[in-house]
């Protein structure tokens, strides 16, 4: 397998797109988890929470102001994975006080937490076309080596 894997695909700023960017993800995600196992299998579930959340602030907070959003992926040497979601809106992601009181807007809080459990980062890039990309990188979990097969002793 290649030492560095890309993949992104775009969207347009659509609630339908939320889904539908799960779904890549997904199919991308196992086309490069040879291996499999339950260490990866957790990873899945806390990429797809992150993909969600970050896609549906691209639909919900630019208002209007992004047509479209890009999920990028790359997977460094097997090492770690990184999740983008980009969007033209030039404003950046706020956190909220911990005192205000809503139904929504905690997506943030939520991805950092998943970030923060596994070891990885989140970092926010300004892009060329003045919107941002939100970066999460995680964490690549490494399959334990499989052991010998053992000689019967007589």
């Amino acid at each position: 397998m290649a030492d560095h894997q890309e993949a992104s695909l775009t969207l347009p700023s659509a609630p339908e797109s939320v889904p539908t960017a799960r779904r890549y993800v997904t199919e991308v995600f196992n086309e490069w988890d040879e291996a499999g196992g339950a260490e990866r299998a957790g990873l899945l579930d806390a990429v797809l929470l992150i993909v969600s959340e970050l896609a549906t602030n691209a639909v919900v907070h630019t208002l209007g102001r992004s047509p479209a959003f890009t999920v990028v992926l790359h997977l460094d040497r097997h090492e770690s994975l990184h999740i983008g979601v980009m969007d033209s809106h030039p404003r950046m992601p706020r956190r909220l006080p911990a005192a205000v009181q809503q139904d929504n807007g905690r997506g943030l809080v939520i991805i950092r937490t998943l970030v923060a459990e596994s070891g990885g980062k989140i970092t926010v890039e300004p892009s060329d076309v003045g919107g941002k990309t939100v970066w999460v990188a995680l964490p690549w979990p490494t399959p334990a080596p499989r052991a010998a097969p053992r000689e019967a002793k007589a």
